[in-house]
Parts: C-alpha cells; structure tokens; sequence
C-alpha cells in the first residue's frame, strides 16, 4: 500500500493531479467589481422601490 501523504500531486485514488489551479488576479478584480456594480444597482432599486411603496400607500 502506498502512503498518500507521501506525494502531493496524487488525489485519495492514487491518480496524479495534472492540473493546478492558478490564481489571476486580473479576472478575480474584474469579478469583484462586476459583483459590487451588481449589488450597487441592487440597493439603488430597493430604495426606489420602497419610496413608491411609500406614495402608494399614502395615495390609498
């Protein structure tokens, strides 16, 4: 039997990991700031959103 801790590179079945996973930072901002325009255009809806519920229920 052959002692997994011994190589990094084998998974739990013995099969060699070719594949390693690099970290780009280029599209890791990009993401970020497609997330924070995302969640900015959230907020500015949700608050005008709740302003027209607001004259709504003061127009009933």
């Amino acid at each position: 039997m052959k002692n997994s801790l011994s190589n990094d590179n084998e998974n739990n079945r013995g099969q060699k990991n070719s594949s390693k996973k690099t970290f780009n930072f280029k599209s890791c901002k990009k993401n970020t700031i497609n997330s924070l325009n995302e969640i900015e255009y959230f907020l500015n809806n949700l608050k005008n959103i709740s302003k027209i519920i607001k004259i709504k229920k003061i127009l009933k």
